[in-house]
């Protein structure tokens, strides 16, 4: 065993284990506060919502438990069992020209990949969501929804793959460079045109007809200064009774996004606060920021794969005994992750901060008290624990544990009450 695979191994058991260990922590501290409501969300939460969460919280673990066993067992075949040498002798046999049997090469792994981790989808909708009553995905809607995305996934995957192992074999040493120009130019236009031809395809988006909640929010985006291409209600009803909002697009192409389940819920003065929590992610420069930041993660890994992609090591290492453009994208894709995990805690810390933030910006420009409300509605409604163990929190959650979330937005109101937006 070579220091590299030794260095893979280690990174890869580390991972599971912290995995692990975090699943079983969050369990049992879930499942000890099971019994008792916390004092913020007494007389709001009742004692069966608050045990369903917990339970729906332990199931969801348990799942995840299993899936960190399987897609171990997966990865560990693909690289040193051999899997990806496998599927490129059978690739090869189809004697088609390089560029051609790369990209295949390429979706016949990530193919063979999400095909093995479908039972989990499978069970975590009709089974899982099913037994806690979110799921409203039929049998047909699912099928749809998978083919829609496999037809998808070949169409760009194979798009993109294409075009990087073009750049790979075109540019010499500097492919990387082009590659990242080309990665960063085909996900600024996909979030481009993400709400107007893809999202569509799986939903369907119509526009905001209450005029009392259509009035609040213009006025509440006039405030703010924020311009968006229109109001949208999404049948998400259609698939399961979670509620949500987002934003989606880019320049003048921003959408305002609600889930049906999410409208019927909330009052309309719940809908602004909401809203304006969402808005503030764009008005405090979130949006630019994390899309700089991700523009300089692919930077550097495009840089890393370039110096890795000229070592015949990287490749045997990984259970590859022959170095090719394809491959090197395969193995820095899979195997990436096992390395970087360690960079979790801070990014759902920056991701912490940024939803505190985004609440100050909300209690400021719509009603604190509002925003209170909606966030225990939404954390009742989608069954989300209001006690999560507090390392398993640290390490994953991108938004604040709800006890102190909503604790926040209460001292706002004690030290500087919100001015509620006029109806």
């Amino acid at each position: 065993m070579n220091a590299f695979t030794f260095m893979f191994l280690f990174f890869l058991t580390a991972h599971v284990a912290v995995q692990l260990w975090l699943a079983r922590r969050q369990v049992a501290y879930v499942a000890s506060a099971r019994a008792s409501v916390p004092p913020a969300f007494a007389g709001v939460v009742t004692p069966s919502e608050h045990a369903k969460a917990a339970d729906y919280t332990v199931a969801k673990q348990r799942l995840g438990m299993f899936e960190v066993g399987f897609d171990t067992v997966v990865l560990l075949w693909l690289t040193l069992g051999g899997g990806i040498a496998q599927i490129e002798t059978l690739v090869g046999q189809l004697g088609v020209p390089p560029l051609i049997s790369g990209t295949l090469l390429i979706l016949a792994v990530f193919g063979c990949v999400a095909l093995l981790s479908l039972p989990f989808g499978i069970y975590r909708t009709f089974s899982l969501e099913q037994r806690f009553g979110f799921n409203h995905t039929t049998p047909a809607v699912y099928v749809a929804d998978l083919a829609k995305g496999v037809a998808l996934g070949l169409l760009l995957g194979g798009l993109v793959a294409a075009c990087v192992l073009w750049i790979m074999s075109a540019l010499g040493d500097s492919w990387w460079l082009g590659g990242w120009l080309a990665w960063t130019v085909f996900t600024l236009a996909l979030t481009w045109a993400w709400p107007r031809v893809i999202a569509p395809l799986f939903n369907k988006f119509t526009p905001l007809e209450d005029p009392a909640l259509r009035s609040r929010i213009d006025a509440l985006l006039e405030r703010c200064g924020f311009h968006a291409s229109g109001v949208f209600i999404m049948d998400g009803s259609r698939r399961s009774s979670h509620g949500n909002a987002y934003f989606t697009g880019l320049g003048r192409e921003k959408r305002i996004v609600f889930f049906d389940t999410l409208v019927s819920s909330l009052a309309p003065p719940q809908v602004e606060s909401v809203l304006a929590h969402e808005l503030a992610h764009f008005r405090l420069h979130h949006v630019p920021q994390r899309i700089v930041v991700g523009i300089l993660a692919s930077f550097a890994g495009f840089a890393l794969l370039g110096w890795l992609a000229g070592h015949a090591w990287f490749y045997f290492s990984l259970g590859v005994p022959e170095a090719s453009d394809a491959a090197a994208l395969i193995l820095f894709l899979l195997v990436a992750p096992v390395f970087t995990w360690p960079l979790t805690p801070a990014t759902a810390a920056w991701s912490r901060r940024h939803e505190f933030q985004a609440d100050a910006f909300a209690a400021s420009n719509s009603d604190a008290r509002s925003l209170s409300e909606a966030l225990v509605v939404l954390y009742r409604d989608n069954a989300s624990t209001l006690t999560p163990d507090p390392v398993h929190s640290a390490f994953y959650d991108s938004h604040p544990p709800p006890a102190i979330r909503i604790e926040r937005l209460n001292a706002l109101l004690r030290t500087a009450p919100s001015t509620p937006a006029a109806v």
